[in-house]
This record gives structure tokens, sequence and C-alpha cells, in this order.
């Protein structure tokens, strides 16, 4: 049931960044220039308020460290890659194990 539930959820985060690539690429056509959906962009569509209230929450730890270049560098990623690849996690996660040549499972 896990392993279906994990496979399930990589499904969907890899629909959500097929649907992202086609809706940058429609974009992109249109404006005649290169255009990619960041993930603060897909976040503060989604929920605002919850990306101000991270902040405070991060800054207090390792001198502010987890925020500036860590968090500012995962928010400015393309939106389709970050979840393309928890996607691509998720089902690797949920996967069958290979059965082993040669030795009997009990």
């Amino acid at each position: 049931m896990i392993r279906f539930a994990l496979r399930f959820i990589g499904l969907l985060l890899l629909a959500f960044a097929f649907i992202l690539v086609i809706y940058d690429g429609t974009k992109s056509i249109a404006a005649n220039n290169l255009y990619f959906t960041s993930v603060r962009t897909l976040w503060e569509l989604i929920n605002a308020g919850s990306l101000q209230s991270l902040r405070p929450l991060l800054s207090a730890y390792a001198g502010g460290v987890l925020w500036d270049p860590v968090m500012i560098g995962v928010l400015a990623a393309p939106a389709c890659t970050l979840l393309g690849g928890f996607g691509i996690l998720f089902i690797l996660l949920g996967r069958r194990k290979k059965p082993l040549i040669g030795y009997a499972r009990p």
C-alpha cells in the first residue's frame, strides 16, 4: 500500500511538471523569449503567506545560512525540474524490489 501511494504521488508530481513544461513552452513561444516558472512564483500563486512565514523560521537556524544560499537557490530554480525530480524520486522509492537470481526467498 505504501509503494502504491509513493508511485501515485510520484506520477502526480510528474504530471504537474509536464503541465508546467507545456505552460512555460507556450509562454516562451508567445513571448519569443525563454521563460521558466520559478519555484517562488509557483509557491506565491499557491500560498504566499506560508512563504513569508517560512523565512523567519529558517533564518533563525545556522546563522541564516539555511535561508540565504540554500533556500534562495531552491526558490530560483525552475519549478518543472524540482517537481520532476521529486516525482522521479517518489517513483523510485515505490518500485518493486528486483528478485534475487539464484536465491530462494522464504
